[in-house]
C-alpha cells in the first residue's frame, strides 16, 4: 500500500506539474496511458495496467480519471502547468462553500483574497469538514466560508471539477468570512 501511495504521488506530478517531458496535451489535460506507464516503469518497474486501474479506482480524493475508453488519463484538478485546459462543468453553487488554510496565511489573504498561486485556480471545499482537513495540511487550521450565491451573483465563475472540488481564479475578500476550524 505504501508503494502505491509513491507511485500516485509521482503519478501526480507527471499529470499536473511536470513539463520536462511534458506528458498531457494541454487541451483537456489527457495523457497516453502507455506512455505514462512506460515513464511510471522507469522507477516503479511493477506499473502495469492493473496498478493505474486501482489508483484511479481506490484515490481518495478522485485525483485522476480515464477518458471513455480508457487509453488516457489525466489529473481533474490542481494543474500547474501554463495553458492547461480542463473542462468543468458550471452548475449553480449552493449558497456556502470553504477554503481550508492554515491561520499564518489570513493576513496575506485578508489583502489579497484567495488566489492561485502556482495553481491556475483556487479550490474550494464543498463543506466545512473537508476545509478544516486541508487547512490542517498546512498548520493550525481556519477556513473561509465563501458566499457562494452573491460571488456567482456579482458575475464570477465557479466551476466544479470531477471530483466535486469547486474552483475559481480568485476570490476577493468581501466574498468570505473567517471561521475558526476548532
Amino acid at each position: 500500500m505504501k508503494e502505491l501511495t509513491k507511485i500516485s504521488k509521482k503519478l501526480s506530478y507527471m499529470l499536473r506539474h511536470s513539463t520536462e517531458p511534458l506528458y498531457i496535451d494541454l487541451n483537456g489535460g489527457w495523457a497516453d496511458v502507455n506512455t505514462i506507464i512506460k515513464a511510471l516503469r522507469v522507477k516503479y518497474p511493477q506499473v502495469g495496467r492493473a496498478v493505474l486501474d486501482e489508483i484511479v479506482a481506490n484515490d481518495e480524493k478522485g485525483r485522476y480519471s480515464y477518458n471513455a475508453d480508457k487509453t488516457k488519463i489525466r489529473a481533474n484538478q490542481g494543474h500547474s502547468i501554463p495553458g492547461v485546459m480542463i473542462e468543468m462543468e458550471q452548475p449553480d453553487p449552493p449558497e456556502y462553500l470553504y477554503h481550508g488554510t492554515a491561520t499564518r496565511f489570513l493576513d496575506s489573504i485578508k489583502r489579497t483574497g484567495l488566489i492561485p498561486m502556482s495553481r491556475q485556480y483556487v479550490h474550494i471545499s464543498p463543506d466545512f469538514e473537508t476545509a478544516v482537513k486541508v487547512g490542517k495540511r498546512h498548520g493550525k487550521p481556519v477556513v473561509l466560508v465563501i458566499d457562494a450565491k452573491r460571488f456567482v451573483a456579482d458575475g464570477n465563475e465557479l466551476y466544479l471539477s470531477a471530483n466535486g472540488v469547486w474552483q475559481a481564479k480568485q476570490v476577493p475578500p468581501e466574498y468570505f468570512t473567517i471561521k475558526n476550524a476548532e
